[in-house]
């Protein structure tokens, strides 16, 4: 079975309920598509996605044994 390790970070950990979870590859090519699935819906505007520990964008592709990561925008003061 392929498949990819799921994180969430702050508020995205709030929302989906967990830290982390291993999904099946099958039918996901990108970051979006990972989103769509664990969420529902479509991302919001702000969000922050990471595949290998390296920021991307959404349309990044993702294969098996991927992690991808999701988190809110990171704020400093």
């Amino acid at each position: 079975m392929q498949s990819i390790t799921v994180r969430y970070f702050a508020s995205t950990r709030e929302k989906m309920g967990r830290g982390e979870e291993r999904l099946e590859i099958q039918a996901l090519k990108t970051a979006g598509d990972v989103w769509l699935r664990v969420a529902g819906e479509p991302p919001p505007a702000n969000l922050l996605v990471a595949v290998n520990q390296e920021y991307v964008s959404l349309d990044a592709p993702v294969k098996d044994g991927d992690e991808v990561a999701f988190f809110p925008p990171v704020t400093g003061g």
